[in-house]
């Protein structure tokens, strides 16, 4: 069982938290328990930075885009993401998605690539045992993704 759904992502300005670095012996690793010390406080600021950059990269890579989400109820199970490309004799899902990024969701994590990204990992399946009748009925054909093809 899947759905699939089109959002238009939305992320504020600003979504990295002003901070002191002098205070940042008052945090701790949220990992490990630990705070930063004099030996190991460059690696933790370096760190912190980073983590930032990173998460301002997404917001601007994701902001105003639209955002195809799948999720897949089985996939856990399966270890396989079915991704449609034909419905009733037509193109259908991938093949006709207009999104700017594709989303996978699978439990509590998500995948996230542009279309054509995940049209290339599928593409070498086309014609295998990994091509098959799913959906609804079994009306649709698309693609068994070996979730691990996702990272």
């Amino acid at each position: 069982m899947s759905e699939n759904s089109q959002y238009k992502v939305s992320v504020g300005q600003d979504i990295s938290s002003e901070f002191d670095v002098n205070s940042l012996e008052n945090i701790k690793s949220e990992t490990t328990g630990l705070k930063p010390t004099k030996n190991n406080r460059k690696k933790f600021d370096l760190d912190l930075a980073y983590g930032q950059m990173h998460e301002d990269k997404i917001a601007e890579m994701l902001q105003g885009k639209k955002i195809e989400v799948k999720t897949d109820f089985k996939a856990n199970e399966t270890g396989n993401v079915f991704i449609e490309y034909e419905s009733r004799g037509k193109k259908s899902g991938i093949a006709t998605s207009l999104a700017d990024y594709y989303c996978i969701a699978i439990g509590e994590s998500f995948h996230i690539m542009k279309p054509e990204l995940l049209k290339k990992k599928c593409r070498k399946y086309l014609g295998t045992k990994r091509d098959v009748l799913g959906g609804d009925n079994n009306t649709s054909k698309g693609i068994l993704l070996p979730v691990i093809e996702l990272v």
